[in-house]
């Protein structure tokens, strides 16, 4: 495996395996991993159930990231998978403002009588009044649709325009329901990455154009929600509203925006999100994607693209796209 990038902070949480082993819940100090299912007093079956029992938890992960007689495994050589199996995945849509006016100048109707300078300028209206109205978008994803940090994507024979949407998202420490913007931060256990790949050709039904948007089919399918590697506890990310979302496709940096972008930031999300639904502990709250997708490139992805998520202070993850065989 390549070397792989530090998180921020003392340690992060993440699930390995040896390569033929079952899962593990692990504690990561710089190159080296404990087993905390055989650590941990209440023998956890998964990062999940650290997650649990955070507020409890994070105390005793201090003391255990500086025991050097316990048994430490070498990260070289181990599996690294998904760091935590949600129960929700909330996202976040049209969040970054460059990006939504470059979506907005992709997706004009050939006969728009706009100028490309009126285009934007009109949907930037509308996001300052999304701001201040308070009224994020918010969909629901699913957990099938998760893979690990360095797994290969299958592009399915479908999906005519698949994108890549690197995302900061937030993993939840306690259930929340109509928690407020003040007190959003308290139930954030951490961080980690997700790329949420969509496919634009089926962002939107062409044969109920008045239902809008189909997100089952254009970002759910097997292996669409690349995530980790790593979950970074919310103490070491000092200011989640100013990292770098960062995405290469074969070495060539597509996005590049600080998450100062975004219209609402974890605290407004959670707020928001809690008000209908109850987060519930190690549900994911993606935060939405900055400008530099492809479809604003004009370049989607294929068969043997490589591409490299970072986020400042939560490593990088590595994921290679594989076009899907005849089923």
């Amino acid at each position: 495996m390549a070397t792989l990038a530090q998180p921020a902070g003392r340690f992060a949480l993440g699930t390995f395996s040896a390569q033929d082993g079952e899962p593990f819940p692990g504690l990561l100090v710089k190159d080296r991993v404990l087993d905390l299912g055989r650590t941990l007093a209440w023998a956890p079956s998964g990062v999940r159930a650290v997650v649990e029992r955070w507020e409890e938890a994070l105390p005793v992960l201090h003391v255990l990231a500086d025991e050097d007689a316990l048994d430490w495994r070498p990260l070289e050589g181990l599996r690294v998978h998904a760091p935590l199996e949600p129960r929700q995945i909330f996202q976040s849509g049209a969040n970054y403002r460059q990006h939504v006016i470059d979506l907005e100048v992709a997706h004009r109707s050939p006969d728009d009588p706009r100028t490309v300078q009126e285009a934007r300028a009109e949907i930037a209206t509308v996001m300052d009044r999304r701001a201040a109205e308070d009224l994020p978008y918010v969909f629901i994803g699913l957990p099938s649709a998760i893979a690990g940090p360095y797994d290969d994507v299958a592009l399915p024979t479908w999906a005519e325009k698949p994108d890549w949407e690197l995302e900061l998202a937030a993993v939840i420490a306690k259930p929340a329901h109509r928690v407020s913007v003040a007190e959003a931060m308290e139930y954030v256990a951490g961080y980690t990455i997700a790329n949420d790949l969509t496919d634009r050709a089926t962002v939107f039904r062409r044969d109920m154009k008045a239902i809008g948007t189909d997100w089952l089919r254009c970002k759910n399918a097997p292996g669409f929600t690349p995530l980790g590697p790593w979950l970074v506890p919310a103490e070491s990310i000092a200011a989640p509203g100013d990292l770098r979302v960062t995405l290469k496709l074969n070495g060539e940096t597509m996005q590049d925006e600080s998450t100062k972008d975004m219209l609402f930031g974890v605290a407004r999300l959670v707020s928001y999100i809690s008000q209908t639904s109850q987060l519930l502990p190690g549900d994911l709250v993606l935060t939405g994607s900055p400008a530099g997708n492809g479809i604003h490139w004009g370049r989607l992805l294929r068969d043997g693209d490589l591409m490299e998520g970072s986020i400042t202070g939560l490593g990088v993850q590595r994921t290679r796209c594989v076009a899907e065989g005849p089923s």
